[in-house]
């Protein structure tokens, strides 16, 4: 996977996102079937730092299984994503800095390279601050609110508990549990 693939995918990762019935499908979460979801009547913002724990599976497309260490810091305007390849025969990782100004630097032990995004981190109330509510859909077993940030995610987020269940980026698909 190139290193500017996979900067995408983590940088989408921390700025990320009527029941239907669950489907599988290589490319992710089904959309959501309803035409005029009901927002809820709350939309908890995500803390101002936790740690998630992110697993990627885009060996559908070509690419790779990998478990990425996501450490989303609101205060100090930054998140750090520690990526490792999984099954690929090498113990590759490559780290990921980013800064709400947008500045991202991906590194591994041989390369730096700086990248420039103009949406910078999403701040935790970013579904209160003009998501789009997408309506309630059924992801690996959980009843989950979906939401779009109008760049280019879906983000999956459990009813019951409001914490993130799976994010959808143009077709690549990552589950996501906090710790």
């Amino acid at each position: 996977m190139s290193p500017l693939v996979l900067l995408l995918l983590a940088h989408l990762l921390a700025t990320a996102t009527a029941a239907g019935a669950a489907r599988t499908r290589d490319d992710g979460p089904p959309a959501p079937s309803s035409s005029s979801p009901r927002v809820p009547a709350t939309t908890p913002p995500w803390p101002d730092q936790f740690h998630a724990v992110v697993v990627t599976n885009l060996s559908a497309r070509g690419g790779g299984l990998q478990l990425i260490d996501l450490y989303y810091d609101w205060p100090r305007g930054r998140d750090l994503n520690i990526v490792r390849d999984q099954l690929s025969g090498e113990r590759r990782w490559s780290w990921n800095v980013e800064w709400s100004n947008g500045t991202a630097f991906l590194f591994d032990s041989a390369s730096c390279r700086t990248f420039q995004f103009a949406v910078g981190l999403l701040p935790p109330d970013w579904k209160a601050r003009g998501a789009a509510y997408l309506g309630r859909d059924r992801v690996d077993g959980f009843d989950c609110h979906v939401w779009s940030n109008f760049v280019f995610a879906r983000y999956y987020e459990d009813v019951a508990t409001g914490r993130p269940v799976s994010w959808n980026f143009n077709g690549m698909y990552g589950c996501t549990w906090l710790l």
